[in-house]
C-alpha cells in the first residue's frame, strides 16, 4: 500500500517534475493550490504527511499549519518556504512543525525528510535489533570471562543500554532474551561477589563502595569557595537514573558518571549511614555506639545522618564548611524546600535525602493500585520518570542551577524484581528483611545465599556470639515454611533490597555543573 502525502502549494503546477519524482519513489500525492480547500480535503482524506508551503495568497502557510493542528494534531507538516529570515523560521518551529524545508528545493531533500518522518522508527528499530544481535554473544563473553568490579560496572551498563533501547522499540521476543541474559550475568555476578567482596574490605583491595564513595567522589567539590547540592535519592537504580538524566539537560551538563557497589546488605539501615559516615557499619557501631540500632532493636535505623555527616566532614578537614541536611518524606516538605531555597545560596554544602523512589518500590507490594500500575521494570521506570518531572524536586534542581551550584546525584543501593521464593528457618529473633537475614539458628539452602559466617570479616556488627548474616542471590526473597503459600503469594513479583544483585549493588554517584 502506498504511501498517502498532501501537497499544497500555490505553485503546485511549475512542482510536476518534483510530484511525479515522488510518484515513483512510490508515494501517493494529492495536490492543492491553497489553504482552504487543503483544510478541506484534510477533512475527508486521510494523509500520512503535508508538504505545505510557507507563502500562499489567501490564508498562508502559518495559519494554515495551526488550523491543521486543531483537525489534526498528529498529523506530519513539512513547512517549504523561500524565505530564511529567522522570525519566520521561529514561528514555524513554534507552530510545532515536523521538518523545514528551503526552496529551492531538490526532490531528493523531500523524499529524505519524508523518510525521517515516516519510516525513522522502522530504520531505528531494524538497526537496533541487527546491532543488538551482534552486540549479544560479545555481551555474553563478557559476562563468562568477568574477573574483576570494573568489568562488572561495564557489563552491567551495557546490559542497561541495550534494555532501554530495545523497550523503544517495543521488540518482546528481544526484551526476552535481553532479561535471560541478565539472569545469567547476576548468577556469575553473585558468585564473583561470593568469593571476592570480603577481599574488597581490606585495605590493599581499593574499591569505591558505601563507606568510601564520599570521601573519593565528593570531597573534592567541597570547600568555602563552592555551594555544592548533594541530593541522595533513597533507593535510586542505574536504569532510573539513566530515564530520568534528560531532565537535567536544560539546567546542568555532566561532567562524570561514575558507577560504585553498595556495601552488604545493600539496604537502607547499612548502606546509608555508611554513606554518611564515611565508614563501615562495625566500626559505627564501636565508635558511636549510641548511634548505631541493629536490625532487633527498636527505634530508627537512620536518625542520625546528619550527625554522621558533619562528623566525617570533620575528618575530612572541612569541618568549618557551612552544611545542611534535609529528609524529605512528602511533597508538603518539599514544597516548603523550595519555598526555603534562597536561604540555602549561602550553603556551601547543601544535603537532601530524597525517599520517594524507596516508598514507590515499597508500594508496589502494599498498595492495590500501585500494583498494577507497576508490573515490571519498565512501568517501574516509566511512572519513576513521570514522578520526577512533576515533582517539586526538579524545581529545587532548577533553581540550584540558576544560582550555581555544583549538584552531586547519588543513591544508597538498588532494588530487584524478586520472582522466586527461598526457604529459610530461623527463631523469632531473626531480622525480618525479604533479602538477608541475620540471626543466630539460620537454616537454608546453600547454593542460593552468601553467607557471612563471622559478620566481622564483612565489617558487620552481630547481635550475640553465633549471628551470622545470610544474602540472596540474585532475585530470589526469602520465605518461612510457616504460611508458605500465603506469604509467597503476597512478596513474589515486589520489589526487594538488601541482597547481592546487579540492580542492588551497582550503582550511580554523578557529578554536575550548571
Amino acid at each position: 500500500m502506498q504511501t498517502k502525502i498532501l501537497w499544497v502549494d500555490d505553485e503546485i503546477n511549475l512542482l510536476k517534475p518534483n510530484v511525479l519524482f515522488l510518484k515513483k519513489k512510490g508515494y501517493e500525492v494529492d495536490t492543492i493550490n491553497n489553504g482552504i480547500d487543503a483544510l478541506k480535503k484534510i477533512q475527508k482524506e486521510s494523509y500520512a504527511a503535508i508538504l505545505l508551503d510557507e507563502n500562499m495568497p489567501g490564508i498562508d502557510g502559518l495559519e494554515t499549519l495551526e488550523r491543521i493542528h486543531q483537525l489534526s494534531p498528529m498529523l506530519p507538516v513539512v513547512m517549504i518556504t523561500k524565505s530564511e529570515e529567522e522570525n519566520i523560521m521561529n514561528e514555524a518551529i513554534g507552530s510545532q512543525i515536523t521538518d523545514y524545508l528551503i526552496k529551492p528545493v531538490n526532490p531528493n531533500q523531500i523524499v529524505l525528510s519524508l523518510k525521517k518522518i515516516l519510516e525513522s522508527s522502522k530504520i531505528i528499530s531494524e538497526k537496533t535489533v541487527s546491532h543488538y544481535q551482534k552486540e549479544f554473544r560479545n555481551i555474553s563473553i563478557e559476562i563468562m570471562q568477568a574477573h574483576c568490579m570494573d568489568e562488572w560496572k561495564n557489563i552491567y551498563k551495557k546490559l542497561i543500554y541495550w534494555e532501554l533501547k530495545l523497550e523503544e522499540i517495543k521488540e518482546p521476543q528481544l526484551q526476552e532474551i535481553l532479561f535471560q541474559q541478565k539472569g545469567e550475568a547476576n548468577h556469575l555476578f553473585f558468585k564473583y561477589i561470593k568469593e571476592n567482596y570480603v577481599d574488597f574490605l581490606k585495605a590493599n583491595e581499593h574499591q569505591v563502595m558505601s563507606h568510601n564513595v564520599f570521601q573519593t567522589y565528593a570531597r573534592s567539590h567541597l570547600s568555602k569557595n563552592q555551594r555544592t547540592l548533594l541530593i541522595l535519592i533513597d533507593n535510586l537504580r542505574y536504569d532510573q537514573w539513566k530515564v530520568i538524566q534528560p531532565l537535567f539537560k536544560e539546567y546542568y551538563n555532566i561532567q562524570q558518571e561514575y558507577l560504585y557497589c553498595s556495601i552488604l546488605p545493600s539496604a537502607t539501615q547499612y548502606a546509608r549511614n555508611s554513606f554518611f559516615a564515611g565508614m563501615m557499619p562495625l566500626e559505627i557501631e564501636k565508635r558511636f555506639p549510641k548511634y548505631w540500632l541493629n536490625d532487633t532493636e527498636e527505634g530508627k535505623k537512620n536518625e542520625y545522618e546528619d550527625f554522621f555527616l558533619q562528623e566525617q566532614l570533620k575528618r575530612l578537614g572541612l569541618g568549618d564548611l557551612k552544611a545542611e541536611y534535609f529528609k524529605l518524606l512528602s511533597s508538603d516538605q518539599e514544597k516548603k524546600l523550595l519555598d526555603d531555597f534562597s536561604h540555602l545560596s549561602d550553603n556551601n554544602l547543601t544535603t537532601i535525602v530524597y525517599n520517594f523512589v524507596d516508598i514507590l518500590s515499597h508500594a508496589k507490594t502494599d498498595n492495590r493500585l500501585i500494583a498494577e500500575i507497576i508490573r515490571d521494570d519498565i512501568t517501574y521506570r516509566a511512572l519513576t520518570k513521570n514522578w520526577f518531572e512533576h515533582c517539586y524536586l526538579l524545581q529545587l534542581i532548577k533553581k540550584a542551577a540558576a544560582s550555581g551550584m555544583n549538584l552531586l546525584l547519588t543513591t544508597d543501593h538498588g532494588t530487584i524484581f524478586v520472582n522466586d521464593p527461598s526457604k529459610v528457618i530461623g527463631d523469632k529473633e531473626t531480622s525480618t528483611n525479604l533479602r538477608y537475614k541475620l540471626g543466630k539458628n539460620l537454616n537454608y539452602n546453600d547454593k542460593e545465599v552468601l553467607v557471612a559466617q563471622k559478620p566481622e570479616d564483612y565489617q558487620l556488627p552481630k547481635v550475640n556470639v553465633s549471628s551470622k548474616y545470610i544474602f540472596a542471590k540474585g532475585d530470589l526473597f526469602f520465605a518461612y515454611p510457616n504460611n508458605y503459600n500465603h506469604f509467597v503469594k503476597y512478596y513474589k513479583n515486589t520489589y526487594q533490597h538488601g541482597g547481592v544483585s546487579l540492580e542492588e549493588m551497582i550503582i550511580p554517584f554523578i557529578i554536575m555543573k550548571p
